[in-house]
């Protein structure tokens, strides 16, 4: 698997993106603030990461997403440690991520990675999303965020 910066004249991969976020207007949005990372396996694309300047310092992993067909063999931790890696070259001092509370796998996978738990945006899914997410048989309402200090 090879990762690198799509480049401006690339379309996004939003089959993957929407993965990840449900939203096209806020993918839409926070593809024109951020820089987009794909991830190549033989040619085609697998896996997509999406990092946003959000402070001083402080960097967001927005979106992040392996295809279907990949998910389970590790190349979505393989993402995260490169978005960890990418953040630390820019000269950031801490790297964020915020996912649902019913993303029950992607909480732990973030925590594997090194993240901690540090605070929660109460309803967050409710204010911004016109249609109920559910996930694992529960409903996503609040965003988890976590926090690694590089």
């Amino acid at each position: 698997m090879k990762i690198r910066k799509l480049t401006q004249e690339e379309p996004a991969p939003m089959d993957l993106l929407l993965l990840a976020d449900p939203s096209p207007e806020l993918v839409n949005d926070y593809l024109v603030q951020g820089e987009c990372f794909i991830a190549e396996d033989e040619g085609d694309v697998i896996g997509v990461y999406v990092l946003i300047p959000i402070e001083t310092g402080t960097i967001e992993l927005i979106n992040i997403a392996v295809s279907e067909s990949h998910q389970g063999r590790g190349f979505g931790k393989r993402l995260i440690m490169d978005a960890i890696e990418q953040a630390k070259r820019e000269g950031y001092q801490k790297i964020e991520i915020g996912t649902g509370n019913s993303s029950i796998h992607q909480l732990a996978l973030y925590q594997k990675c090194g993240f901690r738990i540090t605070g929660i945006d109460q309803d967050f899914f409710i204010r911004n999303y016109e249609e109920e997410i559910y996930e694992n048989g529960i409903q996503c309402r609040d965003m988890i965020r976590l926090t690694l200090y590089l």
